[in-house]
């Protein structure tokens, strides 16, 4: 099958759309910790409009790049992260990302901001894997690709190879599933294969061999939950809870935030992910209440940006 660049790009979007209404989603559910779970466990859903996250801020310049010039170009990347961080810089920002954005910001080269970051290491945060998912929905029948082009969209500010392991396994992840595929044990053969060796791998090993039907509390347990913003501690366990519920994503939702930690990131990951099959079917009402897409756009960034794209 040979797709054109709007074809890819509405893969792209759609992606796009459910970690954008992942991120909101899971961003509702930071409250206290007694109150979380009587909300999580009700199901209650807070009236819109539900705010997204630098998750959804960044996946946003992601799709953009895409679609001015059909790959990672991580130049214009860069531009984009820094033009949408002046445009909102409350939107969630870690502390490492505030501080490469405004440099890149304030004009330095991205390709030495990133790997100036912790004594000279690079960030191995979960930054780059909350942004992958419309990555692997654009290049699904290019696998190989799909590895290229996660890693230079991570490399923008995370040199760390752990940071960029967790955007090429989560760009991975959604391949198999755009592509059509619903065998767990199958998509972890896929993104094991493909992500590159150290910590994040290790624990993906580790979730590939835990039962889906455990309670996510024991997957918390083994895998983390984002709560150290890394990596290794946030991409193996998403990428669990998208296999427990291939083709649900209501149910993806609903089991991912039950697991706190940094559940804007976790949840975005996982509806990056889901989102990306052929047939998915996203609550429309969660898509009305999240608040619009537009209020980041690009039409906001000034004439340097084109026209083309979200």
């Amino acid at each position: 099958m040979t797709l054109d660049l709007q074809q890819r790009l509405a893969r792209a979007r759609q992606s796009l759309e459910g970690l954008s209404v992942g991120d909101a989603f899971g961003e509702r559910f930071f409250t206290s910790p007694h109150m979380v779970e009587r909300l999580i466990e009700s199901r209650a859903l807070a009236s819109g409009p539900w705010q997204y996250t630098d998750d959804t801020v960044m996946a946003l310049s992601v799709v953009d790049v895409l679609a001015d010039c059909g790959e990672i170009d991580r130049d214009r990347l860069a531009d984009f992260f820094a033009a949408r961080y002046r445009l909102d810089p409350a939107r969630g920002y870690g502390g490492t990302a505030h501080g490469i954005l405004t440099r890149i910001s304030a004009g330095e080269a991205w390709r030495e901001v990133a790997p100036s970051v912790f004594d000279g290491g690079g960030s191995m945060g979960n930054g780059g894997g909350m942004r992958s998912a419309p990555i692997g929905a654009f290049f699904f029948d290019d696998v190989e690709r799909v590895v290229m082009e996660a890693r230079r969209s991570a490399e923008v500010t995370h040199a760390h190879p752990e940071g960029q392991a967790g955007a090429i396994a989560v760009a991975v992840a959604t391949a198999y599933v755009a592509a059509g595929g619903l065998q767990p044990a199958e998509l972890f053969q896929s993104v094991l294969a493909r992500t590159p060796d150290g910590a994040t791998r290790a624990v993906l090993a580790k979730a590939a061999e835990l039962p889906l039907e455990y309670d996510v509390r024991t997957a918390v347990n083994a895998l983390g939950n984002g709560t150290q913003v890394i990596s290794q501690d946030t991409v193996p366990f998403s990428i669990w809870c998208a296999a427990r519920h291939l083709g649900d994503f209501t149910e993806a939702m609903w089991a991912t935030v039950s697991g706190l930690g940094d559940r804007d990131t976790t949840c975005a990951i996982v509806g990056g992910i889901l989102a990306a099959a052929p047939t998915v079917t996203i609550p429309q009402e969660w898509v009305a209440a999240r608040e619009s897409l537009d209020r980041m756009g690009r039409s906001l960034l000034g004439s340097r940006f084109s026209s083309r794209g979200i």
